[in-house]
């Protein structure tokens, strides 16, 4: 591990079995790191749901929840991995390797979020706290508005209502591919301003997002036309 991980965990912990365990996908033995990924994502989301609700006293539980949901995510908790070079130290069967695992972001956030469940196992839950607010420092000193985080068909729905016209309408207009690999396409409707697009994705709900963020766009461009 990079010294800069190393620094944040207690001194016990670096040379406990229990580390060696969270750092040890399911793919390089029978005693792996699966057990503390759950216990450490329920620590994880405890902490960051604290730190949050004291630090932002007049934020909507919806906005505290979306704040929460972008620190704790996969994708966050991968980038946070890949800043500690924790890729580099994660044991992996002979098969995760050659496939780059070591790579995968399900498998680093699994891995950290099994290293705080180590660390509250091996010392108690105000060490691990010091240890989460440590390794999210820099997120937590920077956080996006809540207004960001909102998803497209939330933000269009929001407009809508706030101008008082019915909200979109979604339509799933095709699903291809195999069944492990499918794509969707989905149309959004807005019959009050009589506009509509179809949006592309992995899931019926990226597709739907995808149309929602195009009527975004379309409607911002006629408020800059009539605002002119």
């Amino acid at each position: 591990m990079r010294q800069s991980l190393l620094k944040l965990l207690p001194a016990h912990v670096q040379a406990s079995t229990r580390l060696l365990e969270a750092l040890t996908h399911r793919s390089a033995g029978s005693r792996h790191n699966e057990r503390l990924e759950y216990l450490g994502d329920s620590v994880l989301n405890f902490i960051i749901a604290e730190h949050l609700y004291r630090h932002l006293p007049q934020a909507s539980e919806g906005d505290l929840s979306r704040l929460r949901a972008s620190l704790v995510n996969k994708d966050a908790l991968a980038l946070i991995a890949r800043d500690y070079g924790l890729g580099e130290v994660i044991h992996l069967g002979q098969g995760e390797l050659k496939s780059g695992g070591f790579r995968r972001d399900s498998i680093l956030a699994d891995t950290l979020e099994a290293i705080i469940g180590a660390v509250y196992l091996e010392t108690d839950f105000a060490s691990a706290q010091q240890f989460v607010i440590r390794l999210y420092a820099n997120r937590l000193a920077n956080l996006p508005s809540a207004e960001s985080l909102k998803d497209p068909k939330t933000r269009l729905q929001e407009y809508l209502q706030e101008k008082g016209f019915p909200v979109p309408q979604y339509e799933l207009q095709d699903i291809t591919g195999k069944p492990h690999e499918q794509h969707f396409r989905a149309l959004c409707l807005i019959h009050s301003h009589d506009l509509k697009a179809i949006g592309e994705g992995s899931s019926r709900r990226k597709a739907e997002q995808a149309a929602a963020a195009q009527i975004l766009e379309k409607l911002q461009a006629q408020t800059q036309v009539y605002s002119n």
